[in-house]
């Protein structure tokens, strides 16, 4: 079963209450995918303070995957093979391809282009 990575657009998304990434969420849950978010998404998105809690409780749901150095060779293949593509993006994505997940984005286009790379994730948009 397909997990779910979220990228920093769906996880501000969620700091930001937003019902189309709780609806997704809420599916992922009942099927009983895992949900995973890169550390490089944690170093993106967190600013501690009370916006903080709401990243936190999403944090607590979720594995944190940290970045080892196979997922980072990994994801500088795929900047290499694709000038312009971004490490953070490229981490999700390689992130997502190690375990068959999905990726939930809000930013298709960006992680769309990494496809070419990485053919076997499919992107949900918010």
């Amino acid at each position: 079963m397909a997990g779910l990575t979220l990228d920093s657009g769906a996880a501000v998304a969620f700091e930001r209450g937003d019902r189309r990434l709780m609806a997704h969420l809420k599916e992922a849950l009942q099927r009983g995918a895992d949900l995973t978010v890169p550390t490089v998404v944690v170093a993106e998105v967190w600013r501690g303070g009370p916006r903080g809690a709401r990243v936190a409780r999403l944090l607590g749901a979720c594995s944190v995957e940290p970045l080892g150095e196979g997922l980072a060779r990994t994801a500088g293949e795929a900047i290499a093979a694709l000038p312009g593509a971004g490490a953070i993006d490229a981490i999700v994505m390689a992130s997502a391809a190690a375990r068959g997940d999905r990726v939930l984005t809000s930013d298709p286009d960006d992680l769309g282009r990494l496809q070419a790379r990485f053919p076997q994730v499919r992107l949900l948009r918010i």
